[in-house]
């Protein structure tokens, strides 16, 4: 005989939460279609200098043209959307295959008010976007001031 540990606290709406937050077929891909495209956020690096803030995103593969940088308020937004089609026919001109994708992302910053938005300049170059945000001249980091006795 095996004894096995019931537990009373045990109700239907809690196993039914348990079955739903995993996997509830462990080595299938019931829930995972692995054949679609992921949505993948680029990496971001933010560095503050004495007086600027620097953005980088990694993005390779793409061209300055397929970004859209947008700030609204204090919210800079960072979107691009690609597209792609190959195409493979016969001899006679048929389509035997014709695959086409779509690659999309958005990344939203709340910036601070030590923002200048006015100064803001963005580049592309070596799959890496960079953006510089100047600070206003009252948030740069000022050197120690030597104060006289009166």
């Amino acid at each position: 005989m095996t004894l096995v540990k019931f537990n009373k606290s045990e109700t239907l709406p809690n196993f039914i939460d348990r079955f739903f937050q995993g996997d509830p077929f462990p080595g299938t891909d019931f829930f995972q279609a692995s054949h679609l495209p992921q949505m993948k956020l680029p990496a971001v690096n933010i560095l503050e200098k004495a007086d600027s803030f620097l953005v980088e995103l990694a993005v390779p593969g793409r061209k300055k043209e397929d970004f859209k940088i947008e700030l609204n308020d204090q919210l800079l937004t960072i979107s691009s959307e690609t597209s792609t089609e190959k195409e493979e026919k016969d001899k006679d001109g048929k389509f035997t295959r014709r695959e086409f994708g779509f690659q999309t992302f958005s990344r939203s910053f709340t910036l601070p008010q030590s923002i200048d938005a006015q100064r803001i300049e963005a580049r592309y170059e070596d799959g890496v976007l960079r953006l510089e945000l100047a600070k206003k001249e009252e948030a740069k980091e000022k050197g120690p001031r030597l104060i006289d006795i009166s």
